[in-house]
């Protein structure tokens, strides 16, 4: 995997001068939905505050009066401070709406830019995902394979995705990790995980008729945990579990 710079200024990852979101895949993107959720639910009150004040200073009654001023339907609004009111509000929302989409897709190339920063880190994991009709192959550095994909907490996890037959898509839900597995080609993604824990592993790519059987357990375990149970591992001794998750897929599809 090659290095490759991430969203800069002055040679410093915006991540690191506090402009853009880091850490974890899952506390990026749980900022930028907080980010989200605050300007638009600011948003909606102001228009809808505003449509209230309107309404009900408008509002019919014995108190209105004739007044020349007030607005008639099918009649333009007479003072209209020669459009600036549109202008100030076009410009305003355009400024916003370009500021989040420049911010947003700055926080995920720049996620994406800290998982290849991080290739050559030594408390690193890198493990080869392969997808089939219809399971996941996980393949360690040692050579070691299993359709169960186990990982250490806090520690960057770097997947080498690809297929051995058709278009697949690896995902963890729980983990904010999605990644096309493409025949012939590999692509890249990382993740880290906060919490021990027993997670689920899918496919969001329809596959065949097996499809939607095509998932596997994700078991992030403590590092002290993983690296005794890594170390016991090796190509000779795989998981007798893939042999046996690969007869129950063709099972499904027979």
């Amino acid at each position: 995997m090659g290095v490759v710079t991430g969203v800069e200024t002055a040679g410093v990852p915006l991540h690191s001068q506090g402009l853009l979101p880091s850490g974890s895949r899952i506390a990026v993107f749980s900022e930028i939905f907080t980010v989200f959720l605050v300007l638009g639910t600011f948003v909606g009150v102001l228009v809808i505050g505003y449509m209230l004040y309107n309404a009900y200073r408008y509002r019919d009654g014995d108190h209105r009066t004739d007044d020349a001023d007030r607005p008639v339907l099918g009649e333009l609004p007479g003072d209209s401070g020669g459009g600036r009111k549109l202008l100030f509000s076009f410009s305003l929302s355009a400024i916003v709406v370009v500021s989040l989409i420049v911010w947003t897709y700055g926080a995920l190339l720049d996620v994406e830019s800290v998982s290849a920063q991080s290739a050559d880190a030594d408390n690193g994991v890198d493990v080869r995902v392969e997808g089939y009709q219809f399971g996941w192959r996980f393949v360690y550095l040692n050579g070691y394979q299993s359709n169960e994909l186990r990982v250490p907490a806090d520690t960057t996890v770097r997947l080498s995705v690809t297929s051995d037959d058709v278009f697949h898509n690896f995902g963890i839900p729980a983990l904010r990790v999605k990644m096309d597995a493409i025949p012939g080609q590999t692509t890249e993604t990382w993740f880290v995980a906060d919490d021990p824990g027993t997670y689920q592993a899918n496919c969001y790519e329809l596959c065949g008729a097996g499809h939607s059987f095509m998932n596997a357990p994700v078991v992030v375990m403590e590092p002290d945990e993983y690296d005794a149970w890594y170390g016991s591992t090796t190509a000779a001794n795989e998981s007798s579990s893939a042999n046996e998750s690969s007869d129950d897929a063709e099972a499904t599809t027979a």
